[in-house]
């Protein structure tokens, strides 16, 4: 009887010892298989990242970028959701060093392409180029550096097509673009105030006796050929008749392009800059542009220094590069020299305009 009950005691230690050996293996392997899934699933998009765009062109890659790109996107939304607390473009770095560099990484990889609430519209030689390459070392500013033509030339194309054109922005970040044309463009303003009634203009005028100089000399450099500049000026010249289709005269014209711009927008929408001032006060006028735009006067006179032999100023040389950035060859060449007579005539001519110009916009440009 007690050599039975030994022999049961003993089968049961093994069968238990069977069952927690079992146990354990089972527990072990599932360990296992854990383990090596979350390594694998890390491997595969944390150490592998995703190909780049350029060479995701065959649609063999569609399912494995799609997988990647919705992994990457999940991971970016979280990296870029914290980060973008963390900086802001005015506390990227300062105003002249790399800071406006690293806001337009930041931009391009976090922002979003929107429509532009600000335009610099006109006037063509007046100085728009040279505001717009001012305005863009400001950190909460991002440009277009073409002209698109938009509103003039290309209006077919729609809007979404014009906001594909622009720069990446931050929610904090202005988008602006540059086309001079658009200030005598007759349908232009309509076609703003439709994109949206609240669109800051900004208008660059200068004396439109020098502006029409400059603007021949630029059209000379091309066309050599082209008559003088006396021929294309006058119909009648000994009776001082002056050529009002003539492109060059009627751009400055400034008052009768401006009543068409206040049909559809209020005076306090837009901004006029002196072409004049702009040379010989550079950090004033730039001053006043941000103040428009509501930015921080960051650009300042520290920005800035004279290049007597250009005649215009430059941006001094940020500490990442050992050039100072100033207009193209195109900006500040020589003007074709006109005689003093004409120059009277055209003032004359100008002079009802210019005043006219004066009492609207409530500024003396002092071109008489």
């Amino acid at each position: 009887m007690a050599h039975r009950l030994l022999s049961a005691n003993r089968v049961n230690a093994r069968i238990a010892f069977i069952f927690t050996l079992s146990l354990s293996c089972t527990y072990l392997f599932y360990n296992i298989i854990f383990y090596r899934s979350a390594v694998m699933t890390n491997q595969g998009y944390e150490g592998k990242p995703c190909p780049p765009s350029k060479s995701a062109g065959g649609k063999k890659l569609l399912g494995k970028l799609d997988n990647c790109a919705s992994l990457e996107a999940s991971s970016a939304a979280q990296r870029g959701s914290s980060h973008l607390q963390r900086i802001t473009p005015a506390a990227a770095g300062g105003p002249w060093t790399d800071g406006n560099s690293k806001n337009m990484s930041i931009a391009q990889k976090y922002g979003n392409k929107k429509l532009p609430t600000a335009l610099i519209v006109g006037v063509k030689k007046g100085g728009t180029r040279a505001v717009l390459e001012f305005i863009r070392i400001h950190p909460d500013v991002r440009a277009l550096g073409t002209e698109p033509h938009f509103f003039d030339r290309n209006y077919d194309r729609g809007l979404d097509w014009y906001r594909g054109l622009m720069p990446r922005t931050l929610d904090s970040q202005i988008t602006l673009e540059k086309t001079p044309s658009y200030f005598v463009t007759r349908e232009a303003p309509r076609r703003i105030s439709r994109m949206s009634h609240e669109t800051k203009l900004i208008v660059v005028v200068r004396n439109p006796v020098t502006r029409a100089i400059s603007d021949y000399t630029q059209t000379l450099s091309k066309k050599p050929d082209i008559p003088s500049f006396e021929e294309l000026a006058f119909t009648n010249r000994s009776l001082g008749l002056v050529d009002t289709s003539w492109n060059a005269i009627r751009i400055g014209m400034y008052i009768l392009h401006l009543e068409n711009w206040l049909q559809y927008f209020r005076l306090s929408q837009m901004h006029f800059v002196s072409g004049e001032r702009l040379i010989t006060d550079p950090a004033g006028e730039m001053g006043r542009v941000q103040d428009f735009l509501g930015l921080k006067r960051i650009i300042t006179d520290k920005h800035f220094y004279f290049n007597r032999t250009k005649g215009f100023p430059c941006l001094k040389k940020p500490e990442s590069s050992s050039q100072p950035r100033c207009l193209g060859k195109s900006k500040g060449r020589t003007h074709v020299q006109i005689e003093q007579d004409t120059i009277e005539q055209l003032q004359e001519f100008y002079r009802p305009f210019n005043i006219k110009f004066y009492e609207t916009v409530g500024q003396d440009f002092k071109w008489d």
